[in-house]
């Protein structure tokens, strides 16, 4: 037997309610976390329909072959960016009648390697080899019910299907663990004038992995203390009357101490640029990451942390990005005009039903809430109130310039992704192909965080 995945039981009701006779199949995520044990499973999404269409019985075999793997996978791109650290999209399922059962593996494993494709593309952070590299491909029969449940390793392009065992656990998502810190950034990006194939949007990326490296090797401090990274997450803490660790719902209040990425004494190594101008980045960003509190390790809690601050950056870089295309910011004809200030999307959180873990998604001063909670409902297919929505961040401003110099890559452009889903799938196809936009998209990270720009 392969991997253990242990499942809320709202998951298995939400996948066996769906209705498919008049359709070939639904597809979707499903979300949770991996650890060195098992896996745990708290929430799937349907992937949103891209038009309301039937399927005549005749079309049904077709129809699951030619799966949009595109949209599945752009919609896996922004579910990913509302997920704080430590829960990731751990694979994809697919509800099929049953003679399309014979078919199903080949298509799950496609989908399966199309969607970390997508969500792995703008991180700052790769899989390490100690972490679990399996995810899952479910199938669901729409008759019998039966749950097929398979893993392959996004590692590897030729792995074949490895069985998995698929448990139901009342009360799952309540027994979490939470990690909250607030950090400061403080970023000098140099912009490169003599590499002809460097774009802007490569230096800035570069400049961001330097940062991520110092938050990698960071000093994290639980509670004010330095533990052992083997050690117990909950080791020291209070007991109740019954014997058990007090863990539900508990926060731990973290503290982030970076080191220069260079000291004193390698400078000798440094090499001389030549630049035709410069981005800073300044500002505070709060973050937060869960793990589950069955014998949490304090480096799996670590790591969640670490993940969530740079996800945030990295995600709020393109979320104000594609805002500026989509809102189609004319480009000045002086380079060296005044800079312009451009609003800083904010969290937002919300929780997932009966749970202390909440899930994220981000917000312009222009946007209204009910805005937001019809962002959620679409990428994860809930209901949510607008009370319950939190807002961790308060809003400010960042000012830009309003025409940088760089170009950027044709080539490295996404392809056109369908047009029924939010703004920000809509946008992707331009991420490469507007200048200014890409000058601007790192300036999105969180509270009175500011971009400068220098140009000589």
């Amino acid at each position: 037997m392969g991997r253990s995945y242990i499942v809320d039981e709202a998951v298995g009701q939400y996948l066996l309610n769906f209705d498919i006779k008049d359709r070939a199949y639904v597809s979707g995520l499903l979300i949770g976390q991996c650890s060195s044990q098992r896996d745990y499973v708290l929430l799937a999404t349907r992937t949103p329909p891209k038009e309301e269409q039937n399927e005549s019985p005749q079309r049904a075999q077709s129809a699951l072959a030619d799966l949009d793997e595109e949209w599945a996978s752009a919609h896996a791109n922004q579910v990913s960016r509302m997920l704080p650290g430590g829960l990731l999209v751990l694979g994809v399922f697919i509800l099929t009648a049953p003679e399309l059962a014979k078919d199903v593996q080949n298509v799950l494993r496609r989908l399966i390697f199309s969607v970390e494709k997508s969500i792995s593309k703008a991180r700052l952070w790769n899989l390490s080899e100690e972490e679990v590299s399996e995810r899952i491909a479910l199938h669901i029969c729409s008759s019998s019910k039966k749950i097929l449940c398979r893993t392959y390793d996004i590692q590897d392009p030729k792995s074949s299907a490895k069985p998995a065992e698929w448990k139901y656990q009342n009360g799952l998502s309540s027994s979490w663990l939470s990690l909250e810190c607030t950090i400061h950034v403080n970023i000098h990006i140099p912009l490169s004038s003599t590499s002809a194939g460097y774009t802007l949007e490569k230096n800035t990326k570069n400049g961001l992995l330097r940062w991520a490296k110092q938050i990698e090797n960071g000093v994290f401090l639980i509670n004010g203390q330095v533990k052992e990274e083997d050690s117990n997450l909950l080791e020291g803490q209070k007991k109740s009357s019954r014997g058990n660790t007090q863990a539900n719902s508990q926060t731990f209040d973290v503290r982030v101490l970076t080191p220069l990425l260079q000291s004193s004494n390698n400078r000798s190594t440094a090499t001389v640029q030549v630049c035709s101008g410069s981005v800073n980045l300044r500002g505070d960003v709060k973050c937060r990451a869960y793990v589950h509190s069955n014998k949490p390790k304090v480096k799996e809690a670590v790591q969640a942390l670490k993940r969530d601050i740079l996800n945030t950056v990295s995600d709020r870089s393109h979320i104000l990005f594609e805002d500026l295309l989509m809102t189609e910011t004319p480009a000045p004809q002086n380079m060296n005009s005044e800079k312009e200030f451009h609003s800083l999307p904010h969290r937002v959180f919300v929780p997932i039903p009966g749970s202390s873990v909440m899930l994220c998604d981000y917000k312009f001063g222009d946007e209204s809430t009910a805005a937001v909670r019809e962002h959620f409902e679409e990428m994860l297919d809930r209901s949510v109130r607008v009370e319950d929505l939190e807002i961790a961040e308060e809003m400010n401003a960042a000012s830009l310039p309003t025409s940088p110099p760089g170009g950027v890559d044709p080539q490295s452009a996404d392809e056109e992704q369908p047009k029924q889903l939010k703004k920000e799938i809509t946008a992707s196809k331009f991420q490469q192909n507007i200048g200014l936009a890409v000058a601007t998209a790192v300036a999105v990270f969180a509270v009175g965080l500011s971009f400068h720009y220098f140009s000589d």
